[in-house]
């Protein structure tokens, strides 16, 4: 009896159509590993690429964040100075001795209005509800993927800085030189502070730029491992086709010679 065997050829044409499958679902999906199937190491080294992306971005975003608290900080901060300094000017006016009773206590009123406004800035500035200028604390973000890579912005408790500007009284002559010392004090402390946040500020915007350009590195690592290369496998995919076509070819007439045959026996 003769025996036709087929079985290899439709192995190789099964293995060839396996293949053209492959690389159709990396033309498709744009990446040369999409599981670990592909590369059991190389889709490993894909992952932590990838959470060190994803991880990265978020961080970079907390630095953003970082940047603005410390604008509204220093922004509330810079109000209060303008404040302060029209607090000293009324002090030095009120050191004129020209001045009458009545005099003196319209400056006392714009100064009480003036120290209602201190007030009510430290009060009210705020970010995404925490308090910026009533307490003394720190407020953290993490700017790394990592563990400990955190800046923190320092928060004060400024209405205790500022008590003794707070309470200035030039209703009377009396009052000037402890005003002027009160305001000059002031003004030497909100300045501190605000130092200090630019500082913290420039912390922030350094490690967003850092982030940023480890983050387009690390990315493109990543990219290099898992992109498909276009070229390549289109004409791997090619290829396969005339393998594919060849392949299918000969089985027909393997099976069109096994019929003849056959039909020959038979008959």
């Amino acid at each position: 009896m003769i025996n036709f065997n087929t079985e290899s050829n439709s192995s190789l044409l099964q293995k060839v159509q396996n293949k053209q499958e492959s690389i159709l679902e990396k033309l498709s999906s744009g990446k040369r590993i999409n599981s670990a199937a592909d590369g059991a190491a190389a889709q490993q080294i894909i992952d932590r690429l990838t959470s060190e992306v994803e991880g990265g971005r978020q961080a970079i975003s907390n630095a953003y964040d970082g940047v603005s608290l410390t604008q509204v900080a220093e922004g509330g901060l810079a109000g209060i100075n303008e404040d302060v300094n029209r607090i000293r000017e009324l002090s030095v006016q009120s050191g004129n001795g020209l001045l009458t009773d009545a005099d003196r206590q319209a400056i006392q009123s714009e100064v009480s209005q003036l120290q209602e406004n201190i007030s009510q800035t430290i009060e009210q500035t705020e970010f995404a509800g925490k308090s910026l200028l009533s307490n003394d604390g720190s407020i953290d973000f993490q700017v790394g993927s990592n563990a400990d890579q955190k800046i923190g912005v320092g928060t004060q408790d400024v209405l205790s800085g500022l008590n003794d500007i707070l309470n200035v009284d030039l209703s009377s002559a009396d009052g000037v030189e402890d005003a002027l010392a009160a305001a000059d004090a002031a003004t030497e402390f909100v300045g501190s502070a605000r130092a200090d946040l630019g500082a913290t500020q420039s912390q922030f915007e350094s490690a967003a730029r850092n982030l940023t350009q480890t983050n387009v590195n690390v990315a493109a690592a990543r990219s290099r491992i898992q992109d498909t290369d276009f070229a390549q496998a289109t004409s791997e995919n090619a290829a396969a086709g005339i393998l594919s076509q060849a392949g299918i070819a000969v089985q027909e007439i393997a099976n069109q010679q096994q019929g003849q045959v056959l039909s020959l026996l038979n008959g």
